[in-house]
């Protein structure tokens, strides 16, 4: 019995000592979590509940060159409600007065939204959307409505802020404008010159907002204010005249339209600078609409046909090889090579013509026959005149999505040589460039031989206040010597005389061109297929170059017409007319007095005077209600109306410098 009782107190003994150890490890895991571990677990219990949001800055303005607005950041207001916050008390007092105002500004009764809002609360309805996308005045009215107007705390006002993007001007330039946007899984797509300057000056930096979790996907803020200010991008001010635009892209579409085009393109440069006055990027959709679909301009390099037979002679004369004069035999119209023929659009051929004539007129066999005797030896020297212009270079856009130059080499591998390829050059195919490179070589003619890059922004600025300035970069000084120059000049003038060239269809009294047609089949190792490529480039005027413009039509009806004469050639003359008739090209600084004086007259460039006004408060007196709410909104006003028609008097005198969120009343009249 005594051995019993040991036997018994042992086990007694061993599981008090397990107990101890077992109390020991508990108690030594709640000092460890307590004390050790405690800070990670309240970081992953507050990360649960509580969330440190991103409030996205306001997105910097994008301006053309006059000041007329082409991008902007408007920002949007989600209003809702948290129906457990406020007490009985305050709901019983305040639903029906709340239901009375959403009803006077949705239009439904107020019976159904006290049976929606008292439905919410007895459903324990946390984030309760009252109105979404609301524009800053609407906003400023709903924190006036019964119940919200006590705040998130006593109110259960929720309030989300978002900022939308806009281009005023509508579809004109919208692709070249572009756009930054990113999808769910933060993947970035970057179009235009909003994308290309996004990151570096127009996006801005981040502000931050807590949130606390209140039900599943639900985060309210937890309180009014934000924990970081967001702070604004920079405003960007491109080098495109509204005016130009306008004109380009109308001439495009009208022609796009008349010959059921695929797509085209224009682009408009000022011949000194390089900065690029107008871009139209258009392309037709299922219905037959035409829209900014692509960047063609800048993105699609093709070949150019017939263009290209300026800088295959730019080569030939700078060698030294040939000179206009020198006189080329095009056999009827018909050559071959290797099986491969050669074909002028004039049956039976030129005869016996110059250099120059070939050029005018745009002999095939008569360009190919002087590059082929010049070079067939050595056709590296040739691809080597092409290197020294700096055609095989890409521009260096800052632009997204820049197509590149195809030149075939000998000497390199795969480098698309074959029997055939000096030929071929010398018209323009197996070649490839986007229209933007070619119109930049086409400058350099006009700009007495200097090659800029085509320029986009001139300068930054933050609140009036230039951050960066943007001046004229060049490529290549000079592109080739004076006398060859001299004589390139001479044949881009002779294609658009009277009864001359191919371009004499667009010769007009009162005022010169100079410029190039081109004709070139596109898809022709497709069996059966036989469409276009359409093109005109050139400047004007002749005698003092302003500008330089491209037109690229892909693909006209061929029932219609296709040759680069009809279907490219019309939209250069008519942008070349209506320039010169609209924006007459006088001295500069007339040019800017007159644009001030617009500017001031026509309340469509209102933004203009927003950003002259940027720290100032501007008079408004006059102006529509909604255009000045726009225009001081855009300035970081709140803006508070009574009464509605026009601006009768405002709280913040003109004049005096103004603050961010600041408020200004206006009374209407």
């Amino acid at each position: 019995m005594a051995i019993n009782e040991k036997n018994i107190l042992k086990r007694l003994y061993f599981v008090a000592g397990c107990m101890f150890v077992f109390a020991l490890l508990v108690v030594y895991k709640l000092v460890d979590i307590q004390f050790v571990q405690g800070d990670q677990y309240r970081d992953l219990a507050e990360k649960r509940t509580i969330q440190n949001v991103d409030i996205p800055a306001n997105r910097g303005n994008v301006y053309s060159a006059d000041g007329s607005l082409l991008a902007t950041s408007v920002p949007k207001y989600d209003v809702r409600i948290d129906l457990v916050t406020s007490s009985t008390k305050n709901f019983e007092k305040y639903v029906k007065p709340l239901s009375d105002a959403l009803s006077k500004f949705h239009g439904k009764p107020s019976s159904h939204y006290q049976q929606a809002l008292r439905k919410a609360r007895a459903n324990k309805n946390r984030y309760f959307l009252l109105a979404r996308n609301l524009g800053y005045t609407n906003y400023l009215k709903f924190r006036e409505f019964p119940l919200l107007k006590m705040g998130a705390n006593s109110g259960g006002l929720i309030v989300e802020q978002n900022t939308k993007r806009v281009h005023p001007m509508g579809a004109i330039a919208q692709r070249s404008i572009g756009y930054e946007r990113f999808d769910e899984n933060g993947n970035v797509t970057r179009a235009g010159i909003d994308g290309a300057f996004g990151e570096k000056y127009l996006r801005g930096n981040n502000g931050h907002r807590l949130k606390q979790r209140i039900g599943k996907s639900q985060w309210k803020p937890i309180s009014d204010a934000n924990e970081v200010e967001p702070k604004d991008g920079y405003d960007v001010y491109t080098t495109i005249d509204v005016n130009i635009q306008d004109i380009a892209h109308h001439a495009l579409l009208e022609q796009l339209e008349k010959y059921k085009a695929d797509h085209g393109c224009v682009v408009v440069m000022d011949v000194k600078t390089g900065e690029i006055k107008a871009i139209s990027n258009l392309g037709r959709n299922k219905e037959g609409y035409y829209y900014e679909r692509l960047n063609y301009a800048v993105g699609e390099s093709h070949e150019p046909g017939s263009t290209f037979k300026l800088m295959a002679l730019a080569v030939a004369l700078e060698d030294k090889v040939i000179d206009t004069t020198t006189i080329v035999d095009t056999e009827n119209g018909i050559l071959s090579f290797y099986g491969k023929k050669v074909r002028d659009s004039k049956n039976g051929g030129y005869g016996k013509i110059s250099v120059a004539k070939a050029f005018e007129v745009s002999s095939n066999t008569g360009i190919v026959k002087a590059i082929h005797n010049s070079y067939k030896d050595n056709p590296k020297k040739f691809v080597d005149g092409l290197y020294e212009m700096n055609l095989q270079d890409t521009l260096s856009l800052p632009l997204i999505g820049e197509g590149k130059p195809i030149i075939p080499d000998p000497r390199i591998k795969n480098g698309r040589w074959s029997g055939i390829a000096l030929e071929w050059m010398a018209f323009g195919y197996g070649v490839s460039f986007t229209p933007l490179q070619t119109l930049t070589f086409y400058n350099a003619i006009a700009n007495d031989g200097e090659m800029v890059r085509p320029r986009f922004i001139k300068e930054v600025k933050e609140f009036g206040n230039t951050i960066e300035s943007f001046d004229k970069e060049v490529i290549n000084k000079k592109v080739c010597s004076e006398e060859t120059l001299l004589k390139l000049q001479e044949l881009l003038k002779n294609v658009v005389k009277k009864e001359h060239g191919t371009g004499n269809k667009l010769y007009s009294k009162n005022f010169s061109m100079a410029g190039k047609t081109g004709t070139c089949q596109k898809d022709y190792q497709v069996k059966g297929k036989h469409n276009y490529i359409s093109s005109f480039v050139g400047y004007f005027p002749v005698e003092a170059p302003k500008y330089s413009c491209i037109v690229v039509i892909h693909e006209p009806d061929k029932n219609v017409g296709y040759y680069g004469a009809d279907v490219s050639g019309p939209v250069f003359k008519k942008i070349a007319q209506k320039i010169y008739t609209d924006t007459p090209i006088v001295d500069e600084v007339a040019n800017l007095e007159e644009s001030l004086v617009s500017v001031e007259k026509s309340y469509d460039t209102y933004y203009a005077t927003a950003q002259k006004y940027k720290t100032i408060m501007p008079d408004v007196s006059g102006y529509p209600a909604m255009d000045a709410i726009t225009l001081l909104e855009n300035m970081g006003m709140k803006v508070t109306v009574e009464g509605s028609g026009k601006v009768k008097s405002q709280s913040v005198p003109k004049g005096v410098k103004i603050r961010k969120n600041q408020t200004v009343v206006l009374k209407l009249k």
